[in-house]
């Protein structure tokens, strides 16, 4: 099957379910007094030891690049077959509302591609495009890229030789969320339901997100 086509597909469906979900929830409070009810809130925000990655635009991104915004961060690969690019089109769904809470800091979206052989700079613009023209995608060597995805909290492995074409990459879905300082503060862990794919509920992200804001 076409990729662009099971992508397109994919991310269809995930739109849809958003969509649904969305009219259905409750609004989430903006009382800072309230615990936020999914999020997986670190004790202590951890520091972000520095690093040197490549935009998708081809320009530097390092962690000065992640202050004065807040991120929500994905890491994954292109040639996903599943949770990255349902993760990616849920984000997009809830987009908008995001942009509606009320912060002094923008909220933004960041895909961290560790599959840097296959995920050029080029495909990576392309891939977040699709999605939505404001995501970020980054990617670097791994001797980069490894430390700083264990850094965030999370880990990936390339199960495969690289020799075939169509390696599979292991890595964990959380979502993770860096503050306006530029600290990793927690994550958004996926949710696990019988039939349906682990990935982290944007619903769950929509709601909790005032409440982590406004705290």
């Amino acid at each position: 099957m076409n990729q662009k086509f099971f992508v397109g597909v994919v991310a269809l469906v995930a739109l849809i379910g958003g969509v649904i979900g969305a009219l259905y929830i409750a609004p989430p409070s903006t009382d800072s007094s309230n615990t936020p009810a999914y999020f997986q809130e670190y004790p202590q925000p951890r520091a972000i030891a520095p690093f040197t990655l490549s935009h998708h635009s081809g320009k530097e991104f390092t962690e000065a690049s992640l202050k004065e915004q807040w991120s929500l961060v994905f890491v994954g690969y292109t040639f996903c077959p599943d949770i990255c690019p349902t993760t990616m089109a849920e984000l997009n769904g809830i987009y908008p509302q995001l942009q509606q809470i009320d912060s002094v800091y923008p909220i933004r979206v960041v895909f961290v591609s560790i599959d840097p052989k296959r995920d050029t700079l080029n495909r990576l613009s392309e891939y977040v495009s699709y999605f939505n023209k404001e995501f970020i995608a980054v990617t670097g060597e791994h001797k980069s890229l490894f430390p700083f995805v264990r850094n965030l909290g999370m880990m990936y492995a390339i199960a495969d030789s690289t020799d075939n074409p169509n390696y599979l990459v292991d890595h964990s879905a959380s979502v993770v969320l860096i503050d306006p300082e530029g600290r990793v503060v927690g994550r958004f862990k996926p949710t696990r339901q019988p039939g349906k794919l682990s990935i982290s509920d944007p619903q769950q992200i929509l709601a909790d997100m005032p409440i982590i804001i406004a705290k």
